[in-house]
């Protein structure tokens, strides 16, 4: 009776609600608190994500597209929300029952249960959908950096329509609805695949019907370097990014109600960040033997494609089989980037080497550490996925181009996108002008030699 009263007073105290010890409706009242908790806040850790991809992106495209890439960033996160709930989450979720789609409708928070005092759902409907919408949004985050510098900003944000409202919630349907894919024993814990290498694909056919950038290839064979603004935006991008995916695979515990699940997300969230660190040094280190110096972008994409390679699997490795999964993600990227360069597929910021790349290869390492997850299974899911996106993307893209045109004059390209599709500069105070198939800020130059003159 003593040890009964100290446990209530300690929860009054704590101002957290109080565990009685008869039943099972006050614990399973905790657990649907918990569980509702950490999809509200992992899908904030998500959410952070698009600013990580909003700062990489604007960090590795030219000072005169900054402003641009930004715009697109924060819009396709608002289209993703919109359409997830015009018609997306129940494209994914609603009836799928083993088939390839749910069902087209509007959705809505069903929590009547709940509140009658039944809480068997496990979790608020609508931190669900908000968890999973976050998710969407992410997928088409990966798009923008790659077809950066030359796409028009409207034709762009109509093809992030298709792919949050269609897309992306069909083949996601196929799995984590309960689909076709998810009956043939594919598992992809996070999204390397649906998330990432979905985004991926979409990006690569993007890339190639809009073709690359004036000047970014040589007719030599050539590959013109063009860089990036501004390095540290693009660092802390990435420690953004790297921070919110501990969301991204810990919140896909999908509970934090019991023991079992909150040891299972420290797991996630400690290979998590493993597979990043093996990721990026294994860049480096492969950088400095082809290229004799180490490159700040290939070392910030080597951490990101640790990233992705470990989100299809993140449970059951162990520290030093993540690590190594996060490693060749990091090796492949340095490698995908030349093979790229070479089929003149022009990638502003590596998001085909990191999330293509590193979620194919993560999604086919999954039976290296999970016995229970076989070859075949994840190869199917790859292939089947992968056509899918690349048809329905690549008749999007095409259609787009043929009706309201989906790049910019070269003229506008030249002067960039920020003056010519914005009317504005993401940094006035700097005059930027373009030489060749470059960029640069010459505006405090020119003063200074105006000066000179003048004396």
């Amino acid at each position: 009776m003593k040890k009964q009263i100290s446990i209530l007073l300690a929860g009054l105290l704590l101002g957290l609600p109080v565990l009685a010890f008869a039943g099972d409706a006050p614990v399973s009242e905790m657990s649907y608190i918990l569980n509702t908790f950490s999809f509200l806040i992992m899908g904030v850790l998500v959410m952070w994500m698009a600013a990580g991809f909003g700062m990489l992106e604007a960090g590795l495209v030219r000072s005169k597209n900054v402003a641009t890439i930004c715009l697109k960033n924060i819009s396709l996160f608002g289209i993703a929300g919109i359409l997830f709930y015009l018609f997306g989450y129940n494209l994914m979720y609603s009836g799928v029952d083993g088939g390839f789609i749910g069902s087209f409708g509007l959705w809505a928070a069903d929590d009547a249960a709940a509140l009658s005092g039944n809480y068997s759902a496990g979790y608020a409907a609508a931190s669900d959908w908000f968890f999973q919408m976050v998710f969407c949004g992410a997928a088409c985050s990966v798009v923008s950096g790659c077809v950066a510098e030359r796409i028009k900003l409207w034709s762009f944000l109509a093809f992030c329509v298709i792919l949050t409202g269609f897309i992306y919630p069909i083949q996601g349907a196929w799995v984590w609805g309960g689909g076709w894919l998810s009956g043939i024993g594919f598992s992809d814990y996070a999204g390397s695949t649906i998330v990432h290498s979905v985004g991926g694909w979409a990006a690569l056919t993007g890339a190639i019907i809009l073709g690359a950038r004036k000047g970014k290839y040589g007719k030599d064979g050539r590959v013109n370097p063009m860089p990036g603004s501004n390095i540290p935006m693009a660092t802390l991008g990435t420690f953004i990014l790297w921070m919110g995916w501990y969301g991204f695979n810990g919140g896909s515990v999908l509970a934090l109600g019991d023991a079992a699940s909150a040891i299972e997300m420290s797991n996630v969230m400690v290979n998590t960040n493993m597979a990043a660190g093996g990721g990026m040094i294994a860049a480096m280190i492969l950088v400095q033997i082809l290229y004799k110096k180490v490159d700040v972008s290939m070392a910030l994409n080597g951490a990101l494609a640790g990233l992705v390679s470990i989100t299809a699997g993140p449970a059951t490795p162990s520290l030093g089989a993540a690590t190594l999964i996060g490693a060749v993600g990091g090796i492949l990227a340095v490698l995908a980037v030349p093979f790229f360069d070479k089929l003149k597929i022009d990638d502003v910021v590596g998001a085909l080497s990191v999330h293509l790349v590193g979620g194919v290869w993560g999604t086919l390492a999954v039976p290296l550490t999970d016995p229970d997850v076989s070859f075949v299974s994840q190869l199917t899911g790859v292939v089947s996925i992968g056509a899918f996106v690349v048809v329905t993307s690549a008749l999007v893209w095409l259609a787009l181009k043929h009706t309201v045109g989906i790049r910019v004059s070269e003229e506008e390209e030249m002067v960039g996108c920020d003056v010519s599709e914005l009317g504005m500069e993401a940094y006035p105070d700097f005059q930027s002008v373009s030489i060749g198939g470059g960029s640069g800020v010459l505006g405090v130059q020119m003063a200074a030699s105006m000066a000179t003159k003048a004396k």
